[in-house]
């Protein structure tokens, strides 16, 4: 098979489109023909050297994918060659063939074009174990989302909408605010000339946000304790803005706040698999229903990964950018 592989670690030209071994299916695992992987950070850290994959997962980049199940490794029940699937990945996306543990396999949601459903695991997962399963927002809340415009970001504004919560986002520019205000956004925020803390205690009558999905880490972590209300919950899930912050522990205090960070391609594969059976339980009915859908920007072939890169590291996106296997 074909993979984009990552002979030295560099820019976007870095990544090379060659031939590999195709992997072989273990106990509990299940062999996917690939149809389509999607770009994510955590890929670009791995590109340029600083994200390695965990032990025993696949080296090549790639966070999930969508396909089509070619092979049962032993022990596997439930699904059948030929089933239409999308699928968490500790590695491997961007390659023809993957490996996947079968805790971590979805069916590919009815209604969603199979291609499409790439851009739905990681983004899903990350969301639901962190906004709903670690940080509990509840009808009637406030969420503020940092990147809305993000993959993360406009799957967060749907589920968090879908659940009867009031969302505010912040972006860099009107077109990306206007499409988080077409996706259900209630409070736009543009980060480059609005404060966020002052506009969400304007919007919120001064309470502040109940949940926060910080992507910057460092940088606004003093001003995402600012914007809690009380009992609020910042989940932090990304360091684009650093890994050295200062906390005035004084005013979490005051605000009875928490403060967790979580990220999903180290975890147990039995962590996975408990996220991924809640994923299913609680998003993919909304997927059915059409409450929810997948936000893509663009489809490129999975060559073309360098330019897919390119494209994401300067935020040229809105939602995800798929890469489509030849």
């Amino acid at each position: 098979m074909h993979a984009i592989t990552i002979p030295e670690p560099g820019g976007p030209e870095a990544l090379v489109w060659d031939e590999v071994p195709d992997p072989v299916p273990g106990e509990g695992e299940v062999l996917v023909e690939v149809v389509a992987s999607a770009v994510n950070r955590a890929d670009i850290l791995q590109r340029q050297g600083f994200y390695n994959p965990p032990p025993g997962a696949s080296p090549y980049p790639g966070l999930e994918c969508s396909g089509r199940i070619a092979a049962l490794g032993p022990g596997v029940s439930g699904w059948a060659v030929g089933d239409q699937v999308c699928a968490l990945l500790a590695g491997g996306g961007y390659a023809e063939k993957v490996a996947v543990p079968v805790g971590q396999l979805l069916p590919a949601p009815e209604g969603v074009d199979l291609t499409r459903a790439a851009a739905l695991p990681e983004v899903v997962c990350t969301v639901w174990s962190n906004v709903f399963m670690v940080a509990h927002l509840r009808p009637g809340e406030t969420l503020l989302v940092h990147g809305g415009s993000s993959g993360i970001g406009t799957m967060a504004i749907q589920l968090a909408k879908a659940v009867g919560a009031k969302v505010a986002v912040t972006a860099g520019t009107k077109e990306k605010l206007d499409r988080c205000a077409e996706l259900g956004a209630d409070v736009l925020i543009n980060y480059r000339d609005q404060d966020f803390v002052a506009e969400i205690k304007q919007a919120t009558g001064g309470a502040g946000a109940d949940v926060i999905l910080d992507n910057m880490g460092a940088k606004y972590l003093d001003r995402n304790v600012q914007a809690l209300a009380v009992n609020g919950r910042l989940a932090i899930i990304g360091m684009q803005g650093g890994v050295k912050g200062e906390l005035n522990i004084g005013t979490l205090l005051s605000k009875r706040a928490a403060i967790s960070a979580t990220s999903l391609r180290a975890r147990p594969l039995t962590e996975k698999a408990a996220i991924v059976a809640a994923v299913r339980e609680h998003v993919w009915p909304l997927l059915t229903a059409r409450h929810v859908r997948p936000v893509v920007d663009r489809e490129l072939p999975m060559p073309e990964a360098p330019e897919a890169h390119r494209l994401v590291e300067a935020s040229g996106h809105i939602g995800k950018v798929l890469l489509v296997a030849p």
